[in-house]
């Protein structure tokens, strides 16, 4: 690891006119864009499955190289979980310090649903005539570049790709024997995929090489209408698991039709009772919190959000009804059922009552929701529904002697976020996003997916805010995940202007 030298260095800022195409964006050449691609290419073929150690430590040691290229110090940060990658780079010690998180673990793959050969071999597509993806080179094109194309692997956009874009941007740098305008760290999880469970420990552990003053997240995708976004917070989530009995193993259905209680009718019972037919939750005090202020309203009606193509892009006519648009409906916690298991289906399918139905939920939570509080809720129900709920698998002797027992366990994984929109990370980012993009700037009061940030906001004390830069369509966590080239680019140059813009003194 190498030390690396204290420069200060001001940079002079010239803001362009909002509306007119950004000469910056252009700064690129087609070799660039290639040697990009090309480091982006590399990085993807590496397997990144956080279950598994051998997956997590070759994308170290490629970070570790790639970042110490530039003269970094560079960390595996070891811990009870998969080990952290961890750089920085102190220009000033009196400078401003932000902790750049990202995450270098995927989602899980099912090569069978991939069209392609393998999700760890990227290819690049372009549209066809009938509006579907074609596969035009499994090697990295040659410049020159269609916007358009994707690169499609997994982690393309969430959440490599960024990485990447972070890299080129200090890249550009260097070539421009530039300096970045404060002190950088970066720290990018290996289990953000699975909840980053370890996290919270990690991060205690190694407080105070962590300590920051701002904290600033690319993951999660840009607005649907392309434009520069900043999101001011995200939901937390809690997951449950139930587990609904019938009789103690599976029975003949002919035998026992009728007559055994079927536990797929129990389960549908209970859940049906939780929602009304427009997907508002029943339960009693489960919107209470909730409320919003003439600032938040005309926060939310700022967003240019295109209903009818989010609709047509997720496949459904109608929407619930929790919020009265899309982004009201991100504010407040969800009931979802996220999955269902109960015997078998298809070629498999037998004449049976099912001895058993086992439901998976996540709750997604916001500011001033409790996970444990909306748990208790569901449980409340639950019992109200005439269930008995257990802690453990019901046994032989209990199965006998209660009506309705239900197995329930729940994690609240992670807290919910929102930071002020008027707070000054905002405005500084707002700002460096105008300046590299000449072009408006959709800011988003709070994200409906969850990360694992509150660990980070609490234990430093410091603010936090996202700048998601990849497509809304990347099919992130789902086969054939992609990438735009023109958000990839377009990255680099958003990452290259943070870097150079200077951090306005912090307000107390």
């Amino acid at each position: 690891m190498v030390k690396v030298k204290h420069l200060l260095a001001i940079f002079l800022i010239t803001w362009m006119v909002v509306g007119t195409p950004s000469p910056k964006a252009q700064t690129l050449t087609d070799q660039d864009k290639l040697q990009y691609i090309e480091q982006l290419d590399a990085f993807l073929s590496l397997p990144n499955n956080g279950l598994y150690r051998e997956h997590i430590d070759p994308n170290i040691d490629w970070l570790i190289e790639k970042f110490e290229a530039f003269e970094w110090e560079t960390y595996r940060l070891e811990h009870e979980g998969q080990p952290l990658f961890f750089s920085k780079y102190i220009v000033d010690e009196d400078l401003p310090t932000v902790l750049f998180y990202m995450h270098l673990d995927g989602q899980s793959v099912d090569s069978t649903a991939w069209n392609q050969p393998s999700p760890y071999d990227p290819v690049y597509k372009s549209r066809g005539e009938m509006g579907d993806w074609i596969i035009r080179t499994q090697d990295v094109p040659t410049p020159p570049y269609d916007d358009e194309w994707r690169i499609f692997a997994r982690s393309a956009s969430d959440d490599k790709g960024p990485i990447v874009m972070l890299l080129a941007a200090l890249n550009e740098l260097k070539q421009e024997n530039n300096t970045p305008a404060f002190n950088i760290k970066v720290i990018l999880d290996s289990e953000e995929e699975r909840g980053s469970p370890n996290l919270p420990s990690a991060v205690k552990m190694y407080r105070d090489l962590l300590a920051s003053d701002y904290l600033v997240v690319s993951d999660g995708p840009m607005h649907d209408s392309g434009l520069p976004t900043l999101t001011y917070g995200v939901r937390g989530i809690t997951r449950i698991t139930m587990e609904i009995y019938g009789p103690s193993k599976p029975q003949h259905s002919g035998h026992f039709g009728n007559y055994a209680p079927n536990p797929v009718f129990r389960a549908a019972h209970l859940l049906a009772s939780m929602k009304d037919e427009d997907g508002r939750v029943l339960l009693p005090g489960y919107y209470d919190e909730v409320v919003f202020d003439e600032s938040a309203l005309q926060a939310m009606a700022q967003v240019p959000d295109d209903e009818a193509a989010i609709q047509a892009r997720a496949g459904f006519k109608t929407p619930e009804k929790v919020g009265a648009n899309y982004q009201e409906a991100m504010q407040y916690p969800s009931l979802n059922v996220r999955g269902i298991r109960a015997a078998w289906v298809g070629s498999e399918a037998r004449t049976i009552v099912p001895d058993k139905v086992i439901i998976e939920i996540d709750i997604r939570t916001v500011p001033n929701t409790d996970g444990e509080v909306l748990v208790e809720a569901v449980k409340e129900h639950i019992i109200n529904q005439g269930f008995t709920i257990m802690d453990a698998v019901p046994t032989e002797e209990e199965m006998m002697s209660i009506e309705k027992p239900i197995f329930f366990r729940h994690q609240v994984s992670m807290e919910p976020f929102r930071t002020p929109m008027d707070s000054d990370l905002g405005l500084w980012l707002k700002k460096a996003l105008e300046e590299a993009h000449s072009n408006e700037v959709v800011q988003i009061r709070m994200l409906g997916g969850s990360l694992p940030l509150t660990t980070f906001i609490n234990e430093l004390n410091i603010p936090a805010v996202l700048v998601p830069l990849v497509n809304a369509d990347n099919n992130q966590h789902s086969p054939n995940e992609n990438l735009r080239l023109g958000n990839f680019f377009e990255g680099i140059q958003t990452f290259k202007t943070i870097l150079v813009t200077p951090i306005p003194e912090i307000h107390e």
